[in-house]
C-alpha cells in the first residue's frame, strides 16, 4: 500500500501529467504563395556569432512553394562578391510578430548533412543576450536522430547553475516532418515534439539572478546553419542542406 501511494504521488507530479493549458490561434502561417510574407517575416542578416556567420539574402538559399518555405545551406558558387564559403537561408519574425505568454509550433522536415545546424528558437525583443533568455525550440546536428531543446538565461550562461534542468534530447523522425513546440508560461516552459512532453523549465525560487526571464514579448527565429564550434566542419559534398516549414502557429495564453 505504501509503495502504491508512492507511485500515485510521483504521478501526479510528474511533468508528463499537467494540465493542458488554454490557447487562442493568433495567426498560423501556411506559406502560400510564391514568395516569403515580409509582413510577417525578415530574412536574417549575416553576423558574428557562429550561427550567423553565413547567413545570406541571396535567393538560392529560399523557396517559396507549394505551401512550404524551403531554407537552404548551399556552397557558396552563386555570389562571386561574397567571400563567404557557404551561404544559409534564415527568417524572423523580429519587430513584426511576437508572443508574452503562450505557444509556438513549428511543423519541419530537416534534410541533413555534415556541419548542418538547423535551428527554430526564440528570443527577446526588447533585451540582450543572455539577460534576456532563449528559448531553443529545435536544434539539430548533422544526421542526427535526435534534436536539442535548450533554455539559455544569465542563470545558466554566466552564473553556470545547471539546477533546473535546461537542457534535454529527445528522438525525432529524421526522415519526416516532426512537430516542434513551446509553451511560455508564468511559471515555466514546456517542449513537445510531436504533441509528446519531453521537459519542463520551471520558475523557482531562488536569490541567483535572472533564473526565468520568460514573460517578455519573444520573437521567433528559424534557420539553416552551416558550421560552427558545436556542429563542427561542413562537408561540401553533402550540401545543400534543407529546411522545409509546412506551417507555423502562434497561440495566446487565455487568462
Amino acid at each position: 500500500m505504501r509503495t502504491a501511494t508512492l507511485l500515485m504521488f510521483i504521478m501526479l507530479l510528474s511533468p508528463l501529467t499537467l494540465p493542458a493549458q488554454k490557447y487562442k490561434l493568433l495567426w498560423k502561417e501556411n506559406f502560400r504563395g510564391k514568395e516569403i510574407n515580409y509582413k510577417r517575416w525578415t530574412k536574417i542578416p549575416r553576423g558574428t556569432p557562429d550561427w550567423q556567420n553565413y547567413m545570406s539574402h541571396n535567393e538560392k538559399c529560399y523557396n517559396v512553394s507549394g505551401g512550404k518555405l524551403t531554407l537552404l545551406g548551399i556552397v557558396n558558387d552563386v555570389a562571386p562578391s561574397d567571400t563567404a564559403p557557404y551561404l544559409t537561408g534564415g527568417v524572423y519574425t523580429k519587430g513584426k510578430a511576437t508572443i508574452t505568454h503562450g505557444k509556438v509550433e513549428v511543423k519541419a522536415l530537416l534534410k541533413g548533412a555534415q556541419g548542418a545546424w538547423p535551428a527554430i528558437w526564440m528570443l527577446p525583443e526588447n533585451s540582450g543576450w543572455p539577460d534576456g533568455g532563449e528559448i531553443d525550440i529545435m536544434e539539430r546536428l548533422n544526421h542526427d536522430t535526435i534534436a536539442y531543446q535548450t533554455v539559455h538565461s544569465y542563470y545558466t550562461y554566466v552564473l553556470k547553475q545547471d539546477t533546473p534542468k535546461q537542457s534535454i534530447t529527445s528522438p525525432i523522425k529524421p526522415n519526416d516532418y516532426n512537430v516542434y513546440a513551446v509553451e511560455i508560461l508564468p511559471d515555466s516552459l514546456r517542449f513537445s515534439i510531436n504533441g509528446k512532453h519531453t521537459f519542463t523549465y520551471p520558475r523557482i525560487a531562488t536569490d541567483k539572478k535572472g533564473q526565468y526571464p520568460f514573460g517578455t514579448p519573444f520573437y521567433l527565429l528559424i534557420d539553416m546553419q552551416i558550421g560552427g564550434k558545436w556542429v563542427g566542419v561542413p562537408n561540401p559534398n553533402e550540401l545543400p542542406a534543407e529546411m522545409v516549414i509546412d506551417w507555423v502557429k502562434f497561440y495566446r495564453l487565455k487568462e
